[in-house]
């Protein structure tokens, strides 16, 4: 069995609805263009408020994938 290398990248993802969406969308948004995706931790939340309201909810996820080193 050959070793694997792991590759870590943080991306924000947002939502108008929920903390779980925003999260989501940055997974999936991710799974698009990088392959082997392994786990997504969410690692901070927060939201967006303008004149008192909330009017977005942010995700910060860190994502692995397998890094392709070519062998």
């Amino acid at each position: 069995m050959a070793d694997s290398i792991y590759k870590v990248v943080e991306l924000v993802g947002t939502s108008d609805t929920s903390w779980e969406q925003a999260a989501k969308n940055a997974t999936e948004t991710a799974g698009k263009s990088l392959k082997d995706l392994r786990i997504a931790e969410i690692t901070k939340l927060d939201m967006k408020v303008e004149n008192g309201k909330v009017v977005a909810y942010r995700a910060k996820v860190s994502l692995s994938f397998k890094y392709d080193t070519g062998d």
